[in-house]
Parts: structure tokens; sequence; C-alpha cells
């Protein structure tokens, strides 16, 4: 649909073109409220500590040093986020249907946890434990931040809420749901890791292992090898499923947190697993959590953890087969504190205190900061490139950062681009002010109950920039308008893209009041918070603002 742009601010306010004249300078359509991911820039969070674990944030572009596959990087994008300082509740604006009065303020959420419990991987004694400290955790969550219960298995699930009966009632029904293996352990015990050792790489030490233990477990000699290949393969099958499982899983909640306005954290509880066969999936996780700034920080469910290989009375047997359960359980903590360092989180482990870890745990590093780069010469083959974040100066400074990226098959173009950047800043509470836009709301309320809210962006397009072509001063402009409920869950949305082409007169006499876009949308009654993003194509110019009604 294409029609005029030039809509009435208020009554008093009259329009500051023709037309005529706005039917052929300036138009306007609708699009859906959908995005692509820019893949073409890497971001890469990076969270420093000094000796007494205490983030720091007085550091600069130039104190850091980037590599990707050992060749040193220029860093293009740069920025420290300052998490401590959390926004604080929007205030509902007064509508243009009530003049007399504005409502009440509101508690609108600002930061969002989900606590996701591994409920595939972990034991009962682990996930009873988890479960506890969870549900002391979140008694003392404040007013304005909202929870979620998700587990590996999807078995349990209650999305984001204020309301404490309906996150206990979640967390009674926490098990452990493996969904690929029996709940008796078998004999011999060949763990994921082993039977990719066994299976995928010949190891002549770890079969050795397990088939001196299947002989211990009544398996005669002569067949024990064919026996331990056997189990190793099915051992290995069920792991690999339900990693998959349990990392689709979590894709699927940085996704759903990517919706949310304000700080998102994930809280991974898990004994832990490993990933030989997901390598590629688990950068996938990562990617989608740093570009939509989500941290993801992990806690390791087993607590403080004893090495059984430290037991010298053990025979060489026992020795061996407890060199690979350590081996294993470095693998399986390994991939958690992976998670949490590439995201710019934290990783809680070997510590029974788990009061303290979820306390640790859910409070964002103070300062985290964002090293973007465009990779040189990057070829299109979707390879896996190792990275290495270091500082020039160290001064006892202990730098967390992702071990890595997958090359992209394709290039960004430069629309995929515009939506991620506006995909960003409408899940976000920043506000930007690159050029002026002031935002209104009204609601008109219908027979059936229903109402129809109304965003009115009044846009100062002198600010703006333009290219000259065909005797007309063209630039495109695309608006989005986003309804969220008063738990941050998102609502509804419209997107306007308005094309410029005006002449000379009307761009330096005729459109000094600017222009006014108006996006409707049918909500119920209710307490909403209103978030506004526009973003110009030529000078890549963004504002965002935000604000609230409440529909009674």
């Amino acid at each position: 649909m294409r029609c005029a742009l030039i809509f009435a601010f208020a009554a008093a306010q009259s329009c500051v073109l023709a037309q005529g004249q706005v039917n052929s300078e300036i138009a306007q359509h609708d699009e859906a409220t959908t995005f692509r991911t820019r893949v073409n820039l890497v971001m890469v969070p990076v969270v420093v500590r000094d000796r007494q674990n205490h983030a720091v944030g007085s550091l600069k572009k130039e104190d850091f040093t980037l590599f990707d596959k050992g060749k040193l990087q220029e860093l293009t994008r740069f920025s420290v986020e300052e998490t401590s300082n959390k926004p604080g509740a929007v205030k509902p604006q007064q509508t243009l249907e009530a003049p007399g009065g504005e409502p009440p303020a509101a508690d609108f959420p600002d930061r969002f946890v989900a606590y996701l419990f591994d409920d595939i991987h972990s034991e009962f004694a682990e996930l009873a434990r988890v479960r506890d400290a969870a549900r002391r955790h979140m008694a003392t969550l404040a007013r304005t931040d909202r929870a979620a219960i998700y587990t590996t298995s999807g078995q349990t699930v209650q999305e984001f809420t204020d309301e404490s009966d309906k996150l206990e009632d979640a967390l009674s029904k926490l098990r452990p749901r493996p969904i690929a293996r029996s709940a008796i352990t078998d004999c011999p015990n060949i763990t994921y890791y082993m039977a990719d050792l066994i299976v995928n790489h010949s190891d002549m030490q770890a079969t050795g292992v397990a088939v001196q233990e299947a002989v211990a477990c009544g398996i005669p000699s002569q067949g024990a090898a064919q026996f331990v290949r056997g189990m190793a393969q099915r051992a290995l099958g069920a792991g690999q499923q339900e990693t998959r499982v349990a990392l689709s899983v979590l894709q699927a909640v940085v996704r759903r947190m990517t919706g949310m306005p304000g700080q998102r954290l994930v809280i991974l509880a898990s004994s832990g697993f490993v990933t030989p066969e997901q390598q590629m999936e688990k950068t996938e996780v990562m990617d989608r959590a740093v570009k939509g700034n989500v941290i993801i920080s992990s806690l390791d469910a087993r607590g403080l953890w004893v090495d059984p290989s430290l037991d010298a009375s053990r025979s060489n047997f026992f020795q061996q087969r407890a060199m690979f359960d350590r081996i294993t359980a470095m693998a399986q903590a390994a991939v958690l504190a992976e998670m949490a360092y590439g995201t710019g989180g934290t990783f809680f482990q070997n510590n029974n205190d788990l009061d303290a870890g979820f306390r640790q745990l859910a409070t964002a590093p103070e300062y985290i900061y964002l090293l973007g780069f465009s990779p040189q010469n990057l070829k299109m083959d979707g390879s896996f490139h190792s990275l290495k974040v270091g500082l020039k100066t160290s001064s006892g400074l202990s730098v967390q950062a992702r071990k890595g990226y997958y090359a992209p098959k394709h290039l960004a173009t430069a629309e995929e681009t515009a939506k991620q950047d506006i995909e960003e800043a409408i899940f976000s509470r920043e506000e930007l002010h690159d050029f002026p836009v002031d935002l209104h709301t009204q609601f008109f309320k219908s027979a059936d109950g229903t109402a129809k809210l109304a965003v009115l962006a009044h846009l100062d397009v002198k600010r703006l920039k333009f290219r000259k072509a065909e005797d007309r001063n063209r630039n495109e402009v695309t608006m989005v308008a986003a309804v969220f409920d008063r738990n941050g869950n998102y609502v509804t949305g419209a997107r306007k893209v308005i094309e410029f082409r005006l002449k000379d007169d009307t761009l330096q006499n005729r459109i000094e009041q600017g222009i006014t876009v108006r996006s409707s949308m049918d909500v119920k009654p209710g307490t909403y918070l209103v978030r506004l993003v526009v973003r110009d194509a030529e000078g890549q110019l963004m504002a965002a603002s935000n604000g609230a009604v409440e529909i009674p």
C-alpha cells in the first residue's frame, strides 16, 4: 500500500506540504516486521578482570589485540557496556484520548532471567540441589525483574512472569529426563566422550579400559572388544542426540530472549556435556546470543568435584578408568565455560555454595567490552576461525572472550544489515538520538472491548542526509513501532518504509516543521511498553525512544 505520508500530529498542527506535493515527493508503505541476521561483522564480547576478580571498565580500544587464525585484525567496532546501571521503569505517556490526566506509572521489567535446567544430563541429587537454590534465589528478584523456567528436555516450561506461584509450580516438576539413555548405568560404563574416542578416533587406551571393564562385568574376553565397540556405537548415538536436543533448546531460549526489552540473562544449570559432533551448533548458539545481547552464564550442578584419579590406593585399571572420568568431567565443564566466556557471562564451578552461585550468575559483569571486526580476506566456506583476544599491557589482568566463530557462506547485504541494526535497537531500552524523533501514543476503544493503539512519530527531516539523483533529494527511512506487555513479552509491531523524493524548494523551505508518521495496531486493554526505532538509509542515522500506555 502506498499513500501520502503527512498526518495531523494533533488537532492544532497542520500539514507542511500540499496533498499533491506529498504524493509526488514522499510516499510510504508498510512491511512485515521480520529480520535477517548480519553475518559479515564478527562481534566478540570480552570481560577483563583484575586480581580480585573485579571487572575492569577503563580500557580503551587501543589496549586490545584480536587475532583471527593468528592474523592481527583491525577493530572497526568498540564499545563498553556498563551493566551495573540498570534502566529504570518507563512511565506511561499521556494519551491524546485522555488529556485531563496521566495514567498511573507502571513498573515495567528491565531485567529478564531465564533459568535453563539441564534435566537431560543431570542426576536427581544434582538437579534437586540446583532446584532448591534456584527457588531461594527467585525469591530475591526485584519488582522489575521477570523470570522464566526452561528445561533442556523441553518438558517443563514457564514463560516470563513475576508470579511466584507459577515459578514454584514449574520448579516442582523438575526431574531427570534422559531421552536416549536408560536411568540404569550400563556395565561397562562408556561415556559419550569415551565413545567418541573409541568410534571416531580408534583410541587404543580408551578401548583397552572399556574392554577390561567389560570383562570385569562378566563379558567373555574373546568377544569383549566387539561388545565394547557395539556399546560405544550406541553410546555415541545417544550422546549425539541428547547434546543436539540440549543445544537446540538453548538456541530457542536465546532466540526467545532476544525479544525481551532490557537486560537479558540465561543461567544454564547443568552437570555438563560434551560436543565433539556439534561444534558448529554450539558456535551458532553463541553467535545468536552475542548478536541478541544475551548473556549466558553457567553453573556446574555437580558442585565440589573430587578427582577420583587422586586416590593412589586403587589398582592400575581403576587409575586408568579414573583418568578418563576426570578427562570427561573436564570436557563437560569446558563446554559450560565456553558458553559463558563466549557471551560475556560467568562460569561457577567446583563449589557447593549454589546460593552464592545463583547470586553471582544473575548479576552481569559490571563491564563488558564489545569488539567488532570485519575479517580480512574472508572465504565464504563455513570454516572455523580461532580467535585470541589479548591486552597490550596485562598488568595482572585476565581476559575472558569467545574462542572462535564459523565463517559465513555469504556476506550480508545492505538491506540485511539495516534490518539487523533495527532489530537490535527494538529489543533494547537504549535511547538513540542521531536525529530528533518525538513519540506520542493515542488509543480508541471499540464496542467489543478491544482497542486501536496509534503510535505517532514526529521526524525532524532537516537533520537527515539526502542523495541527489534526477533532480530530487532522495532517502529512505524505516520506522518500526513495537508493543510489549508488562512482562516484556512482544505483543505486536508495525513497520513502515518512507521514501523521500524531495525537490530542492521543498527540502529548503517547505518541510521545516518535519513530518509525522502514524502506525496503528490492535491490542487488548492493558499496560504496554512502546518502543520506537527510526533509521535512515543514506546516513545510517538512528533514533530510538521508549514510551508506555495504559488502556483501561
